[in-house]
């Protein structure tokens, strides 16, 4: 059987972003199969009691620096939080379901997070929707107007309650088969479990 590495994310999380920049490499070099999972991350604070790291002071106070360690190690741009933040990220979840169906879901994925954490701008923005839509090379109107669907709505929601039943309780979340690992400085227990399985 393939091997299989389901990667939950949520465009609001900021840490879901730096895993984003890894998970494609790292199944490459371990041959497993990249799923993208979008999920509701508030949704899944609610259902399990969890509240974003935002919420306690001295949890945010740290939040900048460990974000800005972890580009400086990745070698990735300066982040740059949107001015609205926590992100409005629901419109951006739900279309990046509809550029899943179309084969597009790491294209549009690394746009909205650059977008969110590098240019700062804000993803419950119908324009910059269309511009995220666009970079993906997906027909804005039309991915737009199927992002609105019920099957959308819907789908976004099984995967949360997914996600929950199985035990997340925050982003990023990664299960190799039923073994979950937390966080993006967990990737390195994720690619040993891939390696060993």
């Amino acid at each position: 059987m393939a091997k299989t590495l389901e990667f939950f994310f949520d465009y609001a999380s900021p840490y879901s972003y730096l895993a984003s920049e890894q998970v494609e490499a790292l199944a490459e070099r371990t041959g497993a199969e990249l799923r993208w999972r979008l999920f509701l991350l508030g949704a899944v604070f609610k259902a399990t009691g969890n509240v974003p790291p935002i919420s306690n002071p001295s949890k945010a106070g740290y939040l900048g620096k460990d974000l800005l360690d972890w580009c400086r190690y990745q070698g990735l741009p300066e982040l740059r939080m949107p001015e609205a933040f926590p992100v409005n990220s629901l419109k951006a979840d739900r279309l990046g379901l509809v550029a899943a169906e179309q084969g597009r879901i790491a294209a549009f994925s690394h746009a909205t997070y650059r977008a969110a954490f590098v240019e700062g701008k804000d993803l419950g923005d119908p324009k910059v929707l269309q511009e995220l839509a666009r970079a993906a090379g997906l027909e804005p109107e039309a991915a737009l107007a199927r992002s609105e669907t019920q099957e959308i709505k819907d789908a976004l929601r099984r995967n949360t309650e997914e996600a929950v039943s199985r035990g997340a309780f925050g982003a990023p979340t990664f299960f190799v088969g039923e073994d979950m690992y937390f966080g993006n400085d967990r990737l390195v227990l994720v690619e040993r479990a891939l390696r060993a399985a």
